[in-house]
């Protein structure tokens, strides 16, 4: 079953390359630029490639479901710029903007989800016991 979606990306699809036709084809004439064939149905087949990969990754994109911050109590991550007291950290290669409720905490130490406070995410220090 085709969904309006994927009517949309087809449709937006074809109009991009019919004017990437026309371009080559009428424009650039015009200014007196002259694109060999060849060159353009490479041009052409290499967009379609990628728009199809775009559509891909948006789709699974889009299917994914999102992540309840409260889910995240109790996760470790990892520092990726200094929490001073705040800073960024990783979580399933996800970054948040994260408070250390701990003092400083340098990159590459692992540390855990205490609470939340919006989208920031409040953390400690990681006890080896944890």
């Amino acid at each position: 079953m085709m969904t309006a979606r994927l009517i949309y990306a087809i449709v937006s699809i074809l109009l991009e390359e019919a004017a990437i036709v026309v371009i080559a084809l009428w424009g650039l004439p015009q200014l007196g630029i002259e694109i060999p064939l060849g060159v353009l149905i490479t041009v052409m087949v290499l967009f379609l490639a990628l728009s199809i990969l775009l559509y891909q990754a948006g789709s699974r994109a889009l299917r994914q479901q999102p992540v309840p911050l409260s889910v995240m109590i109790g996760t470790k991550g990892k520092v990726v710029s200094p929490l001073a007291p705040v800073g960024l950290i990783k979580i399933k290669d996800e970054l948040w903007q994260a408070e250390s409720v701990s003092g400083k905490i340098d990159v590459g130490k692992e540390v855990m989800v205490t609470e939340q406070d919006g989208l920031k995410l409040i953390v400690r220090k990681r006890n080896s016991d944890d």
